[in-house]
């Protein structure tokens, strides 16, 4: 078993460090509201660091789930960041959602001091980091990955590595193009049998078992028709990720206009007071609209 450090406690981050501590590692924890670690280590035990640098210090492997990527480079740089604790050749994974350029940087920062960095974002939402069945999409060195892999099995439904450092960023940014298109399209499905006089629950019935299925459809559909979202990822956190897309594609030429166009619709939720409703709300602002 491992000496793991792990840095952010929220929806995702606090429910991963479990895991970790269930499965016999030696868990120490940072969190930057002192309170969130505190509750951690009474509920899963292990330890209490009250800086990143102090956290990491004597880890293995250290892994990181926080905002953005301002807060990412809060919890690695400076003098009580975590690389100024971490020993030459610790691997530090990150499971944050950022740009590939705040990865890449950190990166060389990290590779300088001896450090291994590799982008492990996640998808799965908060339910799948509760039960343990995320899907972790990684960039970075081979040889880190390989000793890192295990440690993230706590979690992780299916981790792979996609390619060298920012690949398993911007894989992810593949992740949440497709889902923004899936959630409209879904969306506008029940919108449409609204109008139409159809009972939403029996038309999914019928749809969900041809081609129109999806997880979306199979996990959001009662929730979206009962006017309930408060079940999953939040429309703040979609649109700081989808952000991220459109800037990449400025960057590398991609043709995203169907992305570009939901962006703008998780604006206008936003306006309604649905910064915090969970990405499905899509369906309320067409509701909305009438």
């Amino acid at each position: 078993m491992a000496k793991v450090a792990f840095l952010g406690l929220g929806v995702m981050g606090y429910p991963m460090a479990g895991h970790l501590q269930k499965a016999g590692h030696s868990v120490k924890v940072y969190n930057r509201t002192t309170a969130k670690a505190e509750a951690w280590v009474a509920e899963y035990g292990g330890t209490l660091g009250r800086s990143p640098r102090s956290a990491v210090e004597g880890a293995d492997f250290v892994m990181s789930c926080v905002g953005n990527d301002d807060d990412l480079r809060a919890v690695c740089v400076g003098e009580n960041g975590a690389f100024a604790g971490m020993s030459s050749g610790t691997v530090f994974v990150d499971h944050t959602t950022v740009s590939a350029k705040v990865t890449r940087e950190l990166y060389d920062v990290a590779k300088d001091a001896g450090i291994s960095l590799i982008d492990a974002p996640v998808s799965g939402g908060q339910a799948g980091a509760e039960n343990g069945a995320l899907s972790v999409m990684c960039g970075g060195d081979s040889d880190a990955f390989d000793r890192a892999e295990p440690i993230m099995a706590a979690y992780a439904r299916i981790c792979r590595r996609i390619g060298e450092c920012g690949a398993g960023q911007m894989t992810k940014m593949c992740n949440q193009i497709a889902i923004a298109g899936a959630v409209q399209g879904l969306s506008e499905a029940l919108h449409f049998a609204e109008k139409s006089g159809l009972d939403g629950e029996a038309v999914v019935e019928v749809i969900s078992q041809g081609a129109a299925g999806s997880w979306q459809m199979a996990n959001r559909f009662q929730t979206m028709l009962k006017d309930e979202f408060e079940h999953g990822f939040a429309v703040d956190w979609m649109r700081k990720d989808l952000g991220i897309c459109l800037d990449a594609a400025d960057e590398n030429g991609a043709s995203l206009p169907v992305t570009a166009l939901v962006d703008q619709y998780y604006k206008d939720v936003q306006k309604m007071g649905g910064g915090r409703w969970d990405t499905s709300s899509l369906f309320k602002r067409l509701r909305k609209l009438g």
